[in-house]
C-alpha cells in the first residue's frame, strides 16, 4: 500500500509540475518573441513619452496593441501584472518530484553500482550541494562577465555544464546524470526569476513610486537572465522526457550524448529567436537535422559477438532473477506497487511477448534493470541477445 500511495504522490507532483511548467514556458516564449518583434513606435508622441517599441497582433478574435517602454512609463499604471508564480511553482513542484523519486529511491534512480558504489545518502548530498554550487557559479559568471561579454559568458557556461556532466558520469547512473543536470539548470532558471528578474522589476517600480527616474541597468539585468532562461528551456525539456529514450542516457558516453542534444536544442531555440527578429536562418534547422541523424548513427548499438542459441530455460532463469522482481503481477522490489509501464515478465508467454522490449531495454541500451539493481551481467545480456536474435523460441 505504501508503494501504491507513493506512485499517486509522484503522479500528482508530475502533473502539477507539467501544468506550471507549461505556464512558465509559455510566458517565456511569448515575452521573448514580443521583445524580438517590436517595431519603432509609429506615433512621435509615443516615442516622446518613452515608448521604445510597439506591436500589433490579432488573436482569439480580437486585436491587441502592445507597447514597451525604454525604461518606464511616465506614470505607474494600476493594476500592474507580474509573472513570477509560474516559475516558483514549477521549481517547487519539480524539486518535490525530484525528492519523491530520486532522493527517496536513490538506489534505483540515481545510483548505478557498475559506475560507483556510493551510498544513497552520499548521492543525495552530492545532488543538493551541486544545486547550490551550480547556482553560485552561474550567477557569479553572469555578474563578472556582465552584458558586454555575452559570448564569453556562454562559452564559460557551456564549459561548466560539460565539466559537471563529465563528473556526474563517474558518480551517477545515466538517468541520474541527466536529471541532475536538468535540475541544476532548472534551478538556475527559477533562481534567475527570484534573485534577479523580480528584484530588478521591484527596483524599477520603487523608483517610479519614489518619483525618481529608474536606472536602466535594472531592466538590462532582468532581460539578460530572461533571455538565458529562454535558451535553457528546450535543453531542460529534453531532459524531462529523456527517461523514455534509454538509447541516450544508457549509452556508454551518456554525458557526451546529453551535451550534444542540449546544444542542438539551444541551437533550435536560437533559430526561432532570430526568426522573430525578421531573420530566417534556414541553415540552422538543416544543420540540426543532419547533426541529429549523425548522432543517431554514432550512438546506435553495435552487434554483439555471435553465440549459440541458448535454451529458453536459461533465458527464463535470467529474466526471473534480474527483471521479474519489478515486472510481475506482484513486484518484489520495494517502491513498486505495480509493474513499470504494465510490462510483466513472470511467465514464459509474457517473456516471449516482450522479446523486442527486452532487446531494446536490457540488451541494446542496457537501460534495464534500473541502476542495474539486480546485477545483470554482460554475459547474461549476451544470452538474452542471442535468444532474441534466434527468434525468441520457447524451447
Amino acid at each position: 500500500m505504501e508503494a501504491y500511495a507513493g506512485q499517486w504522490v509522484e503522479l500528482l507532483l508530475r502533473w502539477v509540475h507539467l501544468i506550471t511548467g507549461i505556464a512558465w514556458i509559455g510566458a517565456s516564449f511569448y515575452f521573448v518573441w514580443l521583445d524580438n518583434s517590436l517595431l519603432e513606435p509609429a506615433r512621435a508622441r509615443d516615442s516622446d513619452e518613452g515608448v521604445g517599441g510597439e506591436l500589433w497582433a490579432v488573436h482569439g478574435g480580437g486585436f491587441y496593441h502592445v507597447q514597451k517602454y525604454r525604461v518606464a512609463p511616465r506614470d505607474l499604471p494600476s493594476p500592474l501584472h507580474w509573472f513570477k508564480w509560474e516559475a516558483y511553482s514549477t521549481w517547487l513542484s519539480g524539486f518535490a518530484l525530484f525528492v519523491a523519486m530520486y532522493y527517496l529511491h536513490a538506489d534505483t534512480y540515481l545510483i548505478d553500482r557498475s559506475v560507483s558504489a556510493i551510498t544513497p545518502a552520499a548521492a543525495v548530498g552530492i545532488s543538493v550541494t551541486l544545486l547550490v554550487i551550480g547556482w553560485i557559479v552561474y550567477d557569479q559568471l553572469c555578474k563578472r562577465l556582465g552584458f558586454a561579454r555575452e559570448r564569453w559568458l556562454w562559452l564559460a557556461l557551456c564549459g561548466f555544464i560539460a565539466a559537471t556532466a563529465y563528473g556526474l558520469a563517474h558518480v551517477y547512473s545515466g538517468r541520474g546524470l541527466y536529471y541532475q543536470v536538468g535540475a541544476m539548470i532548472g534551478t538556475w532558471m527559477a533562481a534567475n526569476v527570484l534573485f534577479v528578474i523580480i528584484p530588478s522589476q521591484r527596483a524599477l517600480v520603487a523608483a517610479k513610486q519614489a518619483g525618481r527616474v529608474p536606472d536602466a541597468v535594472h531592466g538590462q539585468r532582468g532581460k539578460q537572465r530572461s533571455v538565458h532562461n529562454n535558451y535553457f528551456t528546450l535543453p531542460v525539456l529534453f531532459i524531462m522526457i529523456s527517461n523514455h529514450y534509454p538509447m541516450t542516457f544508457a549509452h556508454a558516453h551518456a554525458w557526451l550524448v546529453l551535451l550534444a542534444i542540449m546544444a542542438l536544442a539551444a541551437f533550435v531555440r536560437h533559430f526561432f529567436n532570430l526568426r522573430h527578429r525578421g531573420r530566417t536562418a534556414w541553415w540552422i534547422p538543416a544543420t540540426a537535422a543532419v547533426a541529429t541523424l549523425a548522432l543517431a548513427v554514432v550512438i546506435a548499438p553495435s552487434a554483439g559477438r555471435a553465440r549459440a542459441t541458448p535454451s529458453f530455460a536459461e533465458v527464463e532463469r535470467i529474466v526471473s532473477a534480474r527483471c521479474a522482481v519489478c515486472h510481475a503481477d506482484a513486484p518484489r522490489q520495494p517502491g513498486f506497487a505495480v509493474a513499470p509501464k504494465d510490462v510483466r515478465l513472470d511467465t514464459a508467454e509474457r517473456i516471449h511477448a516482450q522479446a523486442a522490449a527486452i532487446e531494446a531495454q536490457a540488451v541494446a541500451t542496457r537501460a534495464m534493470p534500473l541502476g542495474n539493481l539486480t546485477g545483470m551481467t554482460d554475459d547474461e545480456r549476451g544470452v538474452l541477445g542471442a535468444w532474441i536474435a534466434a527468434g525468441a523460441p520457447l524451447r
